[in-house]
């Protein structure tokens, strides 16, 4: 069942960021469901034994501060190992608190400036469109990213050249570091204003799988040359109660006491810990 595959997922997230001591785990939480529904629900097409495959689905995350989702979903595929995974923000790992291109298999962009990485796989769609490629490039976008001038401006241009090959998918859990988006610098309406931009524009629930899959299928077989904004409704910190929607986890450890609640939620042995 692909929702005993998010919940082994972020086991992973947590185990990872218990070794390298930090990580941003409410905003990596919120984003496994939209993971495990491409990399896991065949919708991005790629090659297990070739990261490098040429003519490959490639996702942009954007929101690179939830890097420890991604490593997670790229351990479940095959191209990180557990060992690897657990080396996390340590001395010598490859694996950062954000994503670096050309060290790690199925990263396609370095990210964690918040804003750009639309602007990146703009250029990637872009650039398939104009070989006649029939890959599809996805970004995986935060809500508080839309307070980024240059997020328009990457809008702005995949509408004007057309790019129906390109997705993205938006993690609205309506929180920021800190505080509610909406309060910080207000986004409403999302909808209006993507569609205002020349996009097409669909919400869902960004923790349903099975939706999420379907949704995303049918983008890929929608002939538009339309670019596509799938507003993907989250909460953030899913998965842990005493995290869900509570700012202070965008950024932080829980403490002893904290993680044997976390254990106990994401039913983790004391032996999956340390390992």
């Amino acid at each position: 069942m692909l929702e005993d595959i998010a919940k082994e997922i972020r086991k992973d997230i947590m185990i990872a960021a218990y070794h390298g001591k930090s990580g941003h785990l409410a905003s990596a939480f919120s984003a496994v469901e939209i993971l495990t529904a491409l990399y896991v629900g065949d919708v991005m097409r790629y090659d297990k034994s070739n990261p490098y495959w040429e003519d490959r689905d490639k996702l942009v995350l954007s929101k690179g501060h939830a890097s420890l989702a991604l490593y997670s979903v790229l351990k479940r595929i095959g191209y990180l190992s557990a060992e690897e995974l657990n080396t996390f923000c340590q001395p010598g790992s490859l694996l950062g608190g954000e994503p670096k291109y050309g060290d790690i298999p199925g990263v396609e962009a370095t990210t964690g400036s918040l804003g750009h990485g639309l602007s990146f796989a703009v250029g990637i769609a872009m650039a398939n469109k104009l070989d006649r490629k029939d890959s599809r490039v996805y970004v995986l976008l935060g809500d508080g990213e839309c307070q980024e001038g240059s997020v328009w401006e990457a809008a702005m241009s995949a509408s004007h050249h057309k790019l129906g090959n390109l997705t993205v998918i938006l993690d609205r859990n309506k929180l920021q570091a800190m505080g509610d988006t909406e309060e910080i610098v207000k986004l409403n309406s999302l909808e209006e204003k993507w569609r205002g931009f020349g996009w097409s524009v669909q919400e869902q629930d960004g923790h349903n799988i099975e939706t999420m899959i379907e949704v995303l299928k049918k983008d890929r077989e929608d002939a538009k040359e339309q670019p596509r904004l799938i507003i993907a409704n989250t909460i953030k910190g899913k998965g842990v109660s005493f995290m869900e929607n509570v700012p202070i986890w965008h950024y932080r450890m829980p403490n002893e006491e904290e993680l044997q609640l976390v254990k106990k939620e994401l039913e983790i042995t004391e032996e999956e810990l340390l390992s």
